[in-house]
């Protein structure tokens, strides 16, 4: 790989492109570079990561020496093939219309051999600035780490089965001095959801690499084919914000597949942290009544309704209705539903069983892992590689989405993997595609236990994701920002949740809660007959305003903003034709200065006039009482300024978010 940057002149001269990259030697080297290839090789003194370790059946190393064979193209398309005794190495690229590289691997082999280690195809890795990769917690997901190269590797290794809270699949190798608006970028997505291997390496002669593919030892069978996951590599010239916008573009127009594209994007409620497992026709028609006021228009039906699901010791795998909560079926709630003009969707976790169910004690074999294994949540994993497992769970939901008339599946994976085993996750993939395919208009939402599997393998197959199982809205403001490097707002669930958070026991006012949720695909989770006449005046107003603006929104681009005072964390989310916007700026804490800072906007047109509004002036503090312009009308104002100079906000109180709407005049 001799490039990897922004678009070169139609006359570069590739040949002596590639001959200003050769290096010079010098004391204590071999007498021969070793390359940096797209599959760098252990067997010709490379001294950093190999890309590929192989063995014979019996366990031996194979060191092949791969020659290129040749090379074949299309459209937009390069497949690059080279060859060993026995043995075929393919690399694949491919460059899509939204601006996203897809890199991939392919081992052939004439015999079956083990294979310990494939990368996707490597690329050098940027000689300034620093690395950031994303870590994450339960309730605590998607945080940028800041790291500095240092001699050595830099090694992230997800073996938990699925993307992982701790370190999902992305990396983003910002160049000295870039920001969100301006610099040179480069960035990676390793789209598969059965965790995964990332090498960060800088060589001893100075050369960097960076390696994504399966976790080590992943592949547990001998084989005669083995492919690494998609590589989706993109550069930025625009900062950080140029990588978001391209990663939110490729995920939402080009991987995930819509059962109705020009369906808005709906209202959403879940009921979970209403009523937990306490289900009754009562008190959820209740609550179905209030959501229908509020302005919902899906109502989802979570854990607690099937098998003799009381709490979570029991019941995973037994997918029939409970006739002790629901005497009659899930008809009589769905009717009332329907009725009250929502759609209705319903909670499943089907890659998981509990061992008080009847699905174990008839197999107890078709439980991942070994018998002995320390259990997750009160719960064991199923083998998806077993056809008689894939065979039963596809059946299984199947009869469920059959005798009801349901729109939406939550579904769920609230353990993390005994063992590694990429088998695991090419069955989910064949699970879900063959109920994707029986049952088009259904939509999915990919929740491991909030964020634990959000990727580009898990959203091919699915249209929205749980980006944590917080919905604290001071937690969910920082989240939200830093995911949008990667995710695009239609797929990101975002609930108003309670009063006091179940999560981090915080009381927040309604107007910041329901304001963070409009931030995304907006929905609620909680006891909405709990809500004062103050809050549901506000959260009904909210949701008017989202109904209003979600068609572009939700068809736009968040562009988040440099803040110069880090108690504020905003974003612009711009309209796909640029013809307006809406400014998020939220008070998270106590600024350190007494008044606030000059917030600089990002993604608008300098030449363009906007005409701007604060949309909340109401969530203005007593200790507001200066002559600010925003809060006693509007003002019109130059992309230039309003990127170059700022917008001077009201004061605020901590857990306030500003609303800004601007329209190019």
């Amino acid at each position: 790989m001799i490039w990897w940057g922004g678009l070169l002149p139609v006359s570069e001269d590739l040949g002596q492109l590639a001959a200003s990259a050769r290096n010079d030697l010098t004391g204590g080297m071999l007498d021969t570079l070793p390359a940096l290839s797209l599959s760098p090789e252990a067997g010709r003194a490379f001294q950093g990561q190999p890309g590929l370790m192989v063995f014979s059946v019996a366990g031996n190393p194979l060191s092949p020496a791969f020659r290129f064979d040749r090379a074949e193209q299309g459209a937009g398309y390069l497949r690059l093939i080279s060859v060993a005794e026995g043995l075929r190495l393919i690399h694949e690229l491919t460059a899509h219309a939204t601006g996203v590289i897809a890199l991939w691997t392919v081992l052939e082999a004439d015999a079956p051999v083990r294979l310990h280690w494939l990368a996707a195809p490597v690329l050098p890795a940027p000689q300034d600035g620093e690395i950031i990769d994303i870590h994450g917690k339960w309730t605590r997901e998607f945080h940028l780490n800041h790291i500095a190269w240092t001699p050595g590797i830099h090694l992230r290794e997800a073996r938990t089965g699925r993307s992982g809270h701790e370190h999902p699949p992305y990396v983003l190798f910002p160049g000295r001095g870039a920001t969100n608006t301006q610099g040179e970028v480069h960035a990676l997505h390793y789209g598969w959801s059965g965790g995964h291997r990332m090498v960060a390496e800088e060589l001893p002669d100075g050369r960097r690499q960076v390696q994504f593919g399966h976790p080590w030892g992943a592949e547990t069978r001998p084989g005669i084919r083995f492919e690494t996951a998609p590589l989706l590599a993109l550069w930025s010239g625009q900062g950080l914000n140029g990588i978001a916008a391209t990663f939110q573009r490729d995920l939402r127009d080009r991987v995930i597949t819509w059962p109705d594209a020009a369906r808005p994007r709906p209202v959403h409620y879940n009921c979970w942290e209403a009523i937990y497992f306490n289900h009754n026709i009562a008190d959820l028609s209740a609550i179905a009544d209030r959501a229908a006021a509020m302005g919902a228009e899906r109502f989802v039906l979570d854990d607690g309704w099937f098998g003799k699901r009381d709490d979570d010791t029991t019941s995973l795998g037994d997918w029939t209705v409970d006739r002790r909560k629901w005497p009659d079926g899930l008809h009589p709630l769905i009717a009332h539903v329907h009725k009250l003009g929502m759609t209705f969707g319903l909670w499943f976790e089907p890659e998981m069983v509990n061992p008080n169910s009847d699905l174990m004690r008839a197999h107890p074999d078709w439980m991942l892992g070994p018998a002995d294994q320390i259990a997750g949540r009160n719960q064991m994993v199923l083998d998806l590689s077993k056809p008689a497992v894939r065979e039963y769970l596809f059946h299984a939901v199947s009869e469920v989405l059959a005798e009801y008339p349901i729109d939406y599946i939550k579904w769920d994976h609230n353990r993390l993997l005994p063992v590694v085993d990429a088998e695991q996750t090419r069955g989910i993939y064949e699970l879900l595609g063959a109920l994707r395919r029986a049952y088009p208009k259904v939509e999915i939402e990919s929740c491991a236990s909030g964020g634990g599997r959000i990727d580009a393998g898990i959203l091919a197959h699915t249209q929205r994701v749980w980006l944590s199982d917080s919905i604290d809205a001071i937690e969910r403001l920082q989240m939200q920002h830093d995911a949008a490097l990667f995710l695009p707002a239609a797929v990101i669930g975002s609930h108003v949740g309670a009063r006091r958070s179940h999560t981090a026991g915080r009381v927040l006012p309604m107007s910041f809660r329901a304001w963070i949720a409009a931030q995304r695909h907006f929905g609620f989770e909680m006891d909405l007959r709990t809500l004062t006449d103050d809050e549901a005046t506000v959260l009904k107003a909210v949701t008017t305003w989202w109904k209003a603006n979600r068609g572009w929104m939700m068809a736009g681009t968040i562009c988040r903003v440099d803040s110069d005072d880090p108690a504020v964390v905003a974003e612009v989310q711009v309209a796909a034709d640029g013809g307006r916007f809406v400014l998020f700026a939220g008070q998270g804490e106590t600024s350190v200065q007494i008044l606030p800072r000059p917030l600089r906007l990002a993604g608008l047109d300098p030449d363009a006039t906007y005409r701007l509004r604060l949309v909340n002036p109401e969530d203005a503090p007593p200790q507001s009482r200066g002559p600010n312009a925003l809060k006693s009308g509007g003002l019109t104002l130059s992309g230039r300024v309003l990127m170059q100079r700022g917008l001077m906000l009201p004061v605020a109180w901590p857990a306030t978010m500003w609303v800004v709407e601007g329209e190019r005049v």
